[in-house]
């Protein structure tokens, strides 16, 4: 973990209340979960972390589409809604791109609705579909 990070997360031990008034505490497991995303090695994982995939499949893409796929990267939902994600994300792929490469990471307020609004979406497109084949478009 780094340093920054391993402060913090001595500062937020917090205390659980199991059904059967047992107490558990945690100090800095809620860390390591998301942590293994970066480094993935911490699990016994030969893989890389999510920024070194991301920047590894960029540059597997054609030199000139680079300048539009890196300072466009969205973080869907699930693991990468953890507080402080996106800008690790910034922070690392930084690192790693070309110096010239403008870098952004995306992650949308309303990304824990995803799910609903894709499904919201897709229904809607199959609604317009039925219209257009009654009007017989």
């Amino acid at each position: 973990m780094a340093p920054a990070c391993a402060r913090l997360a001595l500062q937020q031990e917090k205390n659980y209340e199991l059904s059967a008034r047992q107490i558990i505490s945690t100090v800095n497991e809620h860390f390591r979960c998301p942590e293994t995303q970066s480094q993935p090695f911490f699990i016994s994982m030969e893989s890389t972390g999510i920024h070194e995939t991301t920047h590894n499949s960029i540059m597997k893409c054609d030199i000139d589409i680079h300048k539009d796929l890196f300072p466009n990267n969205v973080l869907p939902r699930g693991t990468t809604m953890y507080p402080g994600i996106a800008d690790r994300m910034q922070k690392e792929i930084t690192a790693l791109a070309p110096s010239t490469m403008k870098i952004k990471i995306i992650a949308l307020p309303e990304q824990k609705y995803s799910v609903w609004i894709g499904g919201s979406i897709l229904a809607s497109l199959h609604l317009l579909a039925d219209v257009g084949q009654r009007a017989g478009v």
